[in-house]
């Protein structure tokens, strides 16, 4: 799997959006007349209004996010045959995903790639990954992301995350031997990526909050 960086924004998104009390009149109020005065004019209280309100602080706005269909796509398939790897990869650190508001709060185990290196090879050349795990991307600022499948024999799911833990959308069954960019228009600082029909089985959509430990 190896990652693209694409400097341009997409505006498709999905904006969440997270006022004065009105005046109180008081009944007017009629004065009583003698009967044996002509009728004068009612005399009538002058209007009462409650102070306006002060104005709240607007809500903070949250990350863009782009809903995943409500149909599943259709499976994709494991790669026939996988190239074979070329060189012998280096062990990455490892850390977890931990998913609090799916049901059941799955927590996976996931590979760090951080170095440039280690993203330009991703999940190239393996021919399968345990349910459990997957492998995480990082960077230390937001921008939109692509991702290709050149190499990947593996079909994915992939997830962009936004710098407080957003799912901002997820890309499903994603196909191997792919070389085709890919991604949400959103910024993201993370990208996981899990087995093909991970996210949608285990209840985790766009808008989730993750927490990374």
């Amino acid at each position: 799997m190896r990652f693209v960086a694409f400097g341009m924004c997409f505006s498709l998104l999905w904006a969440c959006n997270r006022t004065e009390e009105p005046h109180s009149l008081e009944d007017a109020h009629v004065a009583a007349q003698p009967l044996v005065q002509p009728a004068v004019a009612p005399a009538v209280t002058p209007e009462k209004s409650t102070p306006s309100a002060k104005p709240s602080e607007p809500p903070p706005q949250t990350a863009c996010v782009v809903p995943m269909a409500a149909e599943p796509p259709r499976r994709a398939p494991n790669a026939l045959h996988c190239p074979a790897d070329p060189e012998r990869p280096s062990e990455l650190a490892r850390g977890y995903v931990l998913f609090t508001e799916a049901p059941g709060s799955p927590r996976l185990s996931v590979e760090l790639a951080r170095s440039e290196p280690e993203k330009e090879r991703g999940l190239m050349f393996r021919t399968k990954m345990p349910d459990d795990q997957g492998m995480l991307f990082s960077w230390n600022n937001e921008e939109p992301r692509t991702f290709w499948m050149h190499n990947t024999c593996i079909p994915l799911d992939m997830m962009f995350i936004a710098h407080d833990g957003t799912i901002t959308g997820i890309l499903e069954q994603v196909p191997t031997l792919n070389d085709e960019p890919r991604g949400v228009p959103c910024p993201a600082a993370y990208v996981l990526e899990v087995n093909a029909g991970w996210s949608r089985s285990h209840g985790v959509k766009s808008g989730t909050i993750v927490h990374f430990e």
